[in-house]
């Protein structure tokens, strides 16, 4: 199983280095160094700066992809319609186990981040400037660069700055999520959908983007749209990270030129030659199977069109000797673990999903995959905030791109292959794994000569008991998750007709070949 990925993974580049411009020098460009590398600054006003953005096509480079330019217009509207100056959020929060790029630019080029997110503070007159990191490597790098720049918190300056650390969780990295978290409250999206360019941090418009985005604006205004269309395709130039893992033998973050194959960059990072598919975007991303990543390339438009996505920036190509879904029933499972608990598609329909995935994968057959299919589009689309759409998107991409896959554990008993574990998820105790994954050894089960189908245990555990057809219930084939386990217990309790038990599982015992892990490990 592999091991987690580093906080800060090595870097390579394809081409001429422009983010990781110093990094054969130093391991991280202090504020002297970054000048001699990277030259002097020179402040823009606001409508030039929206110009610069549009005329590079700058994009958030977070997963959404949102022009930065219409972000900058919208919060200048605000401010001036509201008489209220702005603030700047860097959003660092990085809860993504297979995401590294904007770890490794705070890290080890804080100042060509804080540049951009400088440039776009003075442009619009803010009075704050925000950075929000998830890491204690982050904290650091970040508080020293500000502390370079003596930037601070302190009353009667004119720029107040400040570091907010935020949970290695996937939710709290959501734009909402940061920005709820900077104004003190619980990282978690706010469940209603409001416009940081209105009113975000203390109520103020809100300018967030993260880190690599103010790091690209940086090295454009330095450059100049036209040199800065020189790297990279006319119509997304410059040039994109990338955090490579999964069965990559040499996982690292790339700087690469947008239009760049994507089976080169794999080769770069040795991954296997004949993968079964590569995991685009990270996990809110989608699969592309073997064909179809071999002939791709490296752009947003053009993973898109592949039935992929750039998101986060995460590549992740899967092996031959690992079961792809057994691999990808782990990410759901962690996806469901990460839910923010606020809605019903999120708390119980990811759970349920999961659920669904490990019923299909223990023997389950075409019922058990109609059902999972029914559950997924039930989610789809109807959460509070982006997670549970995102987790669905992956789950439904892996169902199309493993076909074969599929076929085999639904009519002929599962693939053969074990779930080795490729994909990077947080370690057991690690504060990003937390209890919500861990499986609890134990099980759920019935004793059908005493079960009359009451269905009083399905409303008390939806995530692990659904009514069937026939008006008795179908257990999920998955041990209890830790924290579904006082659930669970209490339907044991509850049970009418005492059908219901709790059967614990042997630690020792290794998961079949060709099924998947037990949950959560």
């Amino acid at each position: 199983m592999n091991a987690p990925l580093p906080d800060v993974p090595d870097v390579r580049v394809v081409g001429l280095p422009q983010l990781t411009s110093g990094f054969d020098l130093v391991h991280r460009l202090d504020l002297s160094l970054h000048l001699k590398v990277h030259g002097p600054l020179e402040p823009m006003a606001g409508e030039r700066l929206a110009e610069l953005a549009e005329a590079v096509s700058l994009n958030g480079r977070g997963g959404a992809g949102f022009p930065f330019a219409t972000k900058l217009r919208a919060v200048a509207r605000s401010a001036i319609r509201r008489g209220v100056r702005p603030v700047v959020v860097v959003n660092g929060s990085e809860g993504e186990p297979a995401c590294r790029k904007d770890t490794v630019l705070l890290c080890r080029a804080p100042h060509l981040v804080l540049d951009g997110a400088l440039l776009a503070a003075e442009a619009l007159g803010a009075r704050g400037l925000v950075v929000a990191v998830t890491r204690d490597s982050t904290e650091t790098s970040v508080r020293e660069a500000l502390a370079e720049r003596g930037l601070s918190d302190r009353r009667g300056r004119g720029l107040r700055a400040r570091v907010v650390r935020t949970p290695e969780r996937m939710v709290s990295g959501e734009a909402s999520a940061v920005i709820r978290a900077v104004n003190g409250g619980p990282p978690l999206p706010p469940g209603r959908r409001t416009r940081a360019s209105d009113a975000g941090v203390g109520g103020a418009p809100t300018l967030l983007s993260n880190a690599e985005t103010f790091a690209q604006l940086a090295v454009a205004a330095r450059l100049g749209p036209h040199r800065y269309g020189h790297t990279g395709l006319t119509d997304e130039p410059g040039t994109l990270l990338l955090t490579v893992s999964g069965s990559a033998v040499r996982p690292a973050v790339l700087e690469v030129p947008s239009g760049v194959p994507l089976r080169y960059v794999l080769e770069l990072c040795g991954a296997p030659p004949l993968a079964q598919g590569v995991l685009s975007g990270g996990y809110h991303g989608a699969w592309l199977d073997a064909a179809t990543a071999h002939g791709a390339i490296v752009s947003r438009q053009a993973l898109a069109t592949a039935g992929g996505a750039l998101g986060a920036g995460a590549l992740l190509p899967l092996g031959p000797g690992t079961c792809p879904l057994g691999e990808s029933l782990r990410v759901v499972d962690w996806l469901a673990a990460e839910t923010a608990g606020q809605c019903g598609p999120c708390r119980l329909g990811l759970p349920a999903a999961a659920a669904g995935l490990a019923e299909v994968l223990g023997g389950g057959g075409a019922t058990a995959l109609e059902a999972l299919r029914q559950v997924a589009q039930a989610v789809r689309g109807r959460g509070a905030c982006k997670h549970p759409n995102g987790s669905v998107r992956f789950l439904q991409s892996a169902l199309q791109a493993f076909t074969d896959d599929l076929a085999a554990h639904v009519l002929g008993g599962g693939c053969g292959r074990p779930t080795l574990g490729v994909l990077p998820l947080p370690a057991p105790g690690h504060p990003a794994h937390g209890a919500r994954g861990v499986p609890s050894g134990e099980k759920l089960a019935v004793d059908w000569t005493l079960c009359e189908g009451h269905g009083l245990c399905a409303g008390l555990v939806p995530q692990l008991i659904r009514m069937g057809p026939d008006g008795f219930p179908a257990l999920a084939d998955t041990a209890v998750p830790l924290h579904l386990r006082g659930n669970a217990r209490r339907a044991v309790r509850r049970c009418p007709a005492l059908a219901l038990r709790l059967e614990g599982a042997p630690a020792e015992q290794e998961p079949p070949v060709g099924r998947a892990l037990p949950r959560g490990r």
